[in-house]
């Protein structure tokens, strides 16, 4: 179950201000990626996935903050 979660994803951030930024989107998948395991033992891929996620929205935070500076 891991590329499904964050291929919608886009690589760079939306121009227009109404549409979600990629940060949000990272923040979504996670949400739902841990949603989706609650009250369930997570396996060594549910936190590899879970690092990858955290990995994304890491990389989307940054941009936008260098992009907004």
């Amino acid at each position: 179950m891991s590329a499904p979660s964050i291929a919608h994803m886009s690589p760079t951030p939306s121009a227009h201000p109404r549409l979600p930024s990629p940060a949000s989107e990272a923040n979504e998948s996670i949400r739902r990626f841990v949603r989706a395991r609650r009250g369930l033992a997570w396996t060594s891929q549910d936190m590899a996935e879970y690092a990858v996620l955290l990995e994304i929205w890491t990389l989307a935070v940054r941009a936008e903050v260098v992009e907004a500076a």
